[in-house]
């Protein structure tokens, strides 16, 4: 990516207009969706959970407390079935024999019997949800 590409991604998420700045629509979505896309991918590819479970807290300190808040629901709800799926194989992992990886395997697929439909079924409410774009408090004090 270019930084063409980020500046242009940056002045695509808020524009400056006459009545002030506004938060798009569409880049709410997007913040909407990062969430349940990373369980997805983290979920599916096994090595990458690891990741996902320190990045997944960057993405809901940064969305949680979004202008709109539509996008702080959606992330809470993607946060909350991937911490408590986590959390619950994870208790239940302190019982598990740790010769047999079957039971692991076994617990990976029961993670994603929850966490993949859950996460498909919000991705389907982000994209048919309206997402209006909102205008932002200028607080930097400029005229």
């Amino acid at each position: 990516m270019s930084l063409a590409d980020v500046s242009h991604s940056l002045r695509e998420q808020s524009e400056k207009t006459v009545i002030g700045r506004v938060a798009r629509g569409s880049s709410a979505r997007t913040a909407a969706s990062i969430m349940s896309f990373g369980n997805l991918f983290a979920i599916i590819f096994i090595p990458v959970i690891m990741f996902w479970w320190g990045a997944s807290m960057l993405v809901y300190a940064m969305n949680r407390h979004h202008p709109n808040p539509k996008v702080g629901h959606y992330t809470q709800q993607a946060a909350t079935v991937f911490y408590g799926a986590s959390g619950f194989f994870i208790v239940v992992a302190t019982l598990v024999p740790a010769d047999d990886w079957r039971y692991y395997l076994m617990a990976w697929a029961l993670a994603a019997l929850v966490i993949i439909p859950w996460s498909a079924l919000t991705l389907i409410r982000i994209y048919r949800d309206e997402w209006n774009d909102i205008l932002l408090e200028d607080t930097t004090g400029e005229q």
